[in-house]
């Protein structure tokens, strides 16, 4: 079994959902267990924290013992080793970073809405296209159970014409 290290850029992970959602119970959690086994090979994640605060980046790479963490985005992006760009940034900020990670031949996840407009996320869709990446979008709380029974009401017309 061969293994095999690949450093996730995590943007935006001194928000609350971006810390604990996605920086304790996804990536440090997969590190912490030793990676996951993918085609008979062992994948362990390295993340790279990015953000605006340097002293908030530096406590929680100190308190998780992750080696790299920067506020130069670009930096971040340059590293070849680094093949996947998470963003967990406000949303406003999202399509600019988005785009720099598509342009750095960078594969992206990122949290949901993927923009603020439908025409800027069709950009998005459009820019990852042709940079031939790999893309995904949190999808976690969209099948909730309330939700899902929202939307069957809805559909079923039980709230009249909703405008």
């Amino acid at each position: 079994m061969a293994e095999r290290t690949i450093k996730v850029i995590m943007n935006g992970v001194t928000g609350r959902m971006g810390y604990r959602q996605h920086l304790l119970r996804s990536i440090l959690a997969i590190r912490d267990a030793g990676g996951v086994v993918v085609g008979g090979d062992r994948l362990q994640v390295e993340p790279v924290l990015v953000g605006r605060s340097a002293d908030k980046l530096s406590a929680l790479a100190k308190q998780h013992d992750i080696a790299h963490w920067t506020t130069d985005l670009d930096a971040a992006l340059a590293d070849p080793q680094a093949r996947i760009y998470f963003d967990a940034q406000v949303t406003s900020a999202r399509k600019e970073a988005i785009l720099k990670g598509l342009a750095a031949g960078k594969h992206i996840f990122t949290e949901k809405p993927i923009a603020e407009s439908v025409a800027d996320g069709l950009e998005l869709v459009s820019a990852a296209e042709q940079a031939g990446a790999i893309t995904g979008v949190v999808h976690d709380k969209l099948y909730l159970p309330a939700l899902v029974k929202l939307k069957r009401l809805i559909d079923l017309g039980f709230f009249g014409r909703i405008l």
